[in-house]
Order: structure tokens, then sequence, then C-alpha cells
């Protein structure tokens, strides 16, 4: 289904070419945006999802970048403002959890690398956006959370969980910062999402199962239900939501 408020619309989601951003990613083609498409080492699903988006008639670049280099998180937004000539959204979806480790076993710059992966990115990318973001009337700011933000996540996931709390504080406090000069900030905090790189690499069968016992719908999540979410809350130009964590999660974890 098309959503008329992206079409034309220009994208920059970072990580959006593997799992979740890849949805994300085709969610807003086949709204009619034009997109840039930020990986890191995804280069092959890049190259189909912009040939995907130029055989509809759309801009679409591909732009690799390691988003923890200030360096290279601004070249991102650069050539991504240069090749659409301007920016309305920004997704920051670029994330890992890396290893499980125990706080008795967290070595300090393992903790400095899955901040600076989930949150220093984060604030990066952000940065050099925002003044093309505030060119226009309105803007939006999707910033990918998670359920581990909200309930300290399982065993071994301490840093991961503590850089997605304080995604959600970003978010907020963000939102406040920019909202006088029209952009919108909000997140989304996905829970059991099967199918991507993410799980498939640290959660065991054994482990989801038991997650979805605990997950009053009975279900695990997909990422088209956290692509569906995205461009909500990026679409509503003329909306009243800002500063606010869509829950993805079956029911998990409700405030």
């Amino acid at each position: 289904m098309k959503n008329n408020k992206l079409s034309e619309k220009n994208v920059l989601i970072t990580a959006g070419a593997q799992g979740i951003g890849e949805s994300i990613t085709k969610h807003f083609i086949d709204s009619g945006a034009h997109v840039a498409i930020h990986y890191f080492s995804s280069s092959e699903t890049a190259k189909e999802l912009e040939k995907y988006a130029t055989s509809k008639g759309q801009k679409a670049i591909i732009i690799k970048g390691d988003l923890t280099q200030e360096e290279e998180a601004n070249n991102v937004v650069q050539r991504t403002v240069e090749a659409l000539g301007s920016l309305d959204i920004l997704i920051n979806n670029a994330g890992a959890l890396v290893d499980r480790k125990l706080l008795s076993e967290m070595k300090t710059d393992f903790w400095h690398k899955v901040m600076d992966i989930n949150m220093t990115s984060m604030m990066f990318v952000t940065r050099a956006a925002t003044p093309h973001l505030s060119k226009n009337s309105s803007s939006s700011i999707v910033n990918l959370a998670s359920l581990a933000g909200r309930k300290g996540g399982h065993p071994g996931s301490l840093v991961y969980s503590t850089s997605k709390g304080a995604i959600l504080t970003f978010t907020r406090a963000l939102s406040a910062e920019l909202g006088p000069q029209g952009i919108r900030v909000n997140a989304v905090a996905p829970g059991l999402i099967l199918g991507t790189s993410f799980h498939n690499t640290h959660t065991t069968k054994e482990s989801a199962d038991a997650t979805i016992a605990g997950i009053p719908i009975q279900k695990a999540g997909a990422a088209a239900d956290v692509a569906r979410a995205v461009l909500y809350l990026a679409s509503e130009y003329d909306g009243f939501i800002t500063g606010a964590t869509l829950d993805i999660n079956g029911g998990v974890y409700n405030m």
C-alpha cells in the first residue's frame, strides 16, 4: 500500500540493507520515497535495493561507512544530500549486540565498542543530518531502540540493553530540543523479531521458544511489523507525535 505522505520524500536509513533495516528500506521504496541506503557489510543486498528503487523510477544511493567514525558518519549524510538534493527523514537503525558478556567478563574496550556502535554513531549521524532536516517545515527522525532498553534484556546483554535504554532517553531529549525546528523525533522498541541476523546469531531456538511462551499473543514478530511502525511515525508530518516510543513486542511489556 502506497503511503502518499512519503511519496517523493528523501530518506536516509542507516544499516538499511539487513534485517529490520532491509524491510524498512523496502517499505519506504514501496511508498514512493527516494532512499539513501547506508550499509557496513551487506553490499549485495544494498545493490539489490538500489536497483529495486530505480526500477520504480525513484532515486537511490548506497553508501558504505563505519558510523562509529565521526568523519565517515558525516560523509554518509553529505553524500545523501548530494545525491537526493535534501533530507526529509532519518532512520537511525544501525546497532548490534556484538556478543553476550556478563559484568564480570566486561572488558572496558568492549563496553566502549558496543556503546559506540549503538549510541555514539546515532549521535554522529543525527548531528550531521539535523541542519538539513531543519530546512524543511516538517521533518522526522525515527530511532531503533529495543525491548531490552525497557526490560534490561537477557543475561549477557548488559551494555547492549544500557545503550538501547539510552536511545529511549536520547529520543525524548532530542524531541524537545529539535521540536522548534520542525523536526519530530520518535523511537520504536522491537521485542522478539525472528528471521533477522541479530536473532539468528544471538538467540537459540530454545531461548526463542521460551520467550514466545511468555508473549501474550503467542508468536514472535517479523521485520515488516517494525517497518510498518517506522513508516507510520516517519510519515506523520502534520501529526502531533514526538518524543514517543512505540513498543512492538506482542504485549510482553506495556506502560
